[in-house]
């Protein structure tokens, strides 16, 4: 059952998505999106996902097992396309700076290697097998193959786009809806590794071009913190809207105390884009880290090398309670993050996007 004064363009991807309200929890891959609150957030009649890009295939298997033992609504799982390691050449300087912050820490270096431990075969082969009803993913299209074995189960698809031609590529290759990310959203850009450069379209330009030229749902992303976020998504066009920062506070979320406590003091400044930490450009608050690393952010190797080199720094940065080498990932509403369990801020939005709508229509 359908709840909220919703635009007629929202109807139908709730009915697709067997959901209540507009509002799909990111898939924040690495930890953040525990079992407990995808399950509690599925559970008020919005959509969680699950940020499986990192997970093996077992651990996908146990996270959809977890959330099915909380909940027997919906969710969504995420998946990261594969992307070509051509070289494991590491610049010299970005060794040495990374070696300094490793001695400071009491962490060695871990090895890189360029062969991977599953493919993204047998990770879809898990959803499929577990009765997944919505399949999402970022930094890329799958083949057509792909996504004819994930609709024959009955399977609602969800790229990511972050420019015009992308989402026009998600929607040619059979995806049922598209995750139009703005640059104000926190986190990994889920850029194609084919596009060329890495688009920076703020959502308020993106969104409606994308609905244009699309031609099948789209879901805004970044920045998108309230009520007020969430009406100015729909009145764009969008059906609905993905957010990630504003779960990061819940306290189902596994978020660090350094993250949290970052989170809580961030100002409308404090986020900038960088590719210190991974490789790949990816919106976060900035710290030590970010400072020192910047002047040789052109020599860091691209994705998955350098992510796979700073995981240790990262780790043991949470470790010791200290948020200087930790990739404190946040969106540019950061400073509106508030401390609530998932249902009370699903229920809070609901309500204040309801607000809106209503004293919008009542003045027309």
């Amino acid at each position: 059952m359908q709840s909220g004064f919703w635009p007629e363009q929202v109807r139908g991807l709730l009915e697709k998505l067997g959901i209540e309200h507009p509002i799909i929890q990111a898939p924040m891959a690495g930890g953040p999106s525990t079992p407990e609150l995808v399950a509690a957030v599925s559970n008020t009649g919005a959509l969680g996902s699950i940020g499986a890009g990192y997970l093996s295939p077992e651990q996908i298997d146990s996270e959809i097992h977890k959330v099915k033992e909380l909940t027997d609504k919906p969710f969504s799982v995420n998946l990261f396309m594969p992307e070509e390691i051509s070289s494991l050449v590491i610049s010299e300087k970005v060794l040495k700076q990374l070696e300094k912050f490793s001695r400071e820490l009491g962490v060695e270096l871990p090895e890189v290697t360029l062969e991977a431990e599953f493919t993204f075969e047998e990770q879809i082969n898990v959803l499929l097998d577990n009765d997944v009803q919505v399949f999402s993913f970022t930094f890329g299209v799958p083949g057509k193959n792909i996504v004819d074995r994930v609709h024959e189960k009955n399977i609602t698809v969800i790229g990511t786009a972050t420019c015009v031609g992308e989402a026009r590529a998600l929607a040619e290759a059979g995806c049922s809806a598209v995750v139009a990310q703005g640059s104000e959203a926190g986190g990994h850009r889920g850029t194609f590794g084919s596009t060329e450069g890495t688009p920076m379209i703020g959502g308020l330009a993106l969104v409606p071009q994308i609905v244009d030229e699309a031609q099948i749902p789209v879901i805004a992303s970044g920045g998108i913190m309230d009520g007020r976020g969430i009406a100015a998504s729909l009145a764009l066009g969008a059906s609905a809207v993905q957010m990630g920062t504003a779960f990061l506070s819940c306290i189902e979320a596994a978020v660090s105390k350094p993250w949290l406590d970052s989170l809580q003091n961030s100002k409308d400044t404090s986020t900038l884009l960088t590719r210190t930490f991974s490789g790949k450009y990816a919106r976060g608050i900035k710290n030590r880290f970010i400072d020192e690393m910047s002047p040789l952010e052109n020599e860091v190797p691209n994705y998955p090398i350098q992510n796979s080199l700073t995981r240790l720094l990262r780790n043991a940065s949470k470790d010791k309670g200290n948020a200087d080498f930790i990739s404190l990932w946040a969106g540019q509403g950061s400073a509106m993050s508030r401390k609530s369990s998932a249902q009370e801020l699903i229920n809070a939005l609901v309500t204040e996007t309801n607000e809106v709508l209503k004293s919008m229509s009542s003045k027309l």
